[in-house]
């Protein structure tokens, strides 16, 4: 894999090394991690799409030909790869967490970014999307709905920092992350907004 091409100017906040983010589809994890990777030097990875390269298929094709669980085990050895890179912004696929050894990887190699957004506002972000396998149902809300309350406490889990998406524009919710990964450095700890987040939710 080459790296992302990173011609803007970087911050000089002590970054992480590596910044992962996880979410739902739809969350926007691939746009801000674009901008967020351009923004601080370093090279962006999107897991599904490094996926998609290396079969030549889109996902929904993957999922017809060999199931959910042959998707993921394909995820799991593209996770275990970019998370042992160096310098780079990786945005997962929504389902990344299910896996353990993918959630060890992620929050034990970079500091962990969950874009957490509410279920109306995926449902109206991905309702036209076709390359969403799993919501190729009579009820996509529904099955929204549903995946959303399987992962969301494995998401806060995962992550060091949680960043609600809300109606914000990609660079405000940017600036914002860059504002929080500020000072983390390698030994990321989850900071006193998330650790108020998740205990108001459990």
């Amino acid at each position: 894999m080459q790296p992302a091409d990173t011609h803007a100017e970087a911050s000089h906040d002590p970054m992480p090394e590596n910044i992962f983010l996880v979410g739902m589809m739809g969350a926007g994890k691939t746009s801000a991690g674009k901008m967020l990777a351009r923004d601080l030097g370093k090279a962006f990875f999107d897991s599904d799409h490094v996926i998609e390269a290396r079969t030549g298929v889109k996902i929904p094709v993957i999922f017809e030909l060999e199931g959910e669980a042959g998707f993921r085990a394909r995820e799991a050895s593209v996770i275990d790869e970019l998370t042992s890179m160096h310098g780079v912004v990786v945005a997962t696929g929504g389902g990344a967490v299910l896996n353990e050894a993918n959630r060890h990887a992620l929050h034990s190699r970079g500091a962990v970014v969950y874009l957490r957004a509410s279920v109306h506002e995926l449902w109206h972000r991905t309702r036209h999307d076709r390359n969403r396998p799993l919501l190729q149902t009579a009820d996509p809300l529904a099955r929204l709905t549903e995946l959303h309350a399987q992962r969301d406490a494995l998401y806060r889990a995962t992550a060091h920092i949680v960043m609600d998406t809300g109606s914000q524009s990609l660079r405000s919710l940017v600036t914002r992350l860059r504002q929080r990964l500020a000072g983390t450095g390698t030994g990321v700890q989850a900071d006193d907004d998330t650790m108020q987040a998740r205990t108001q939710e459990e």
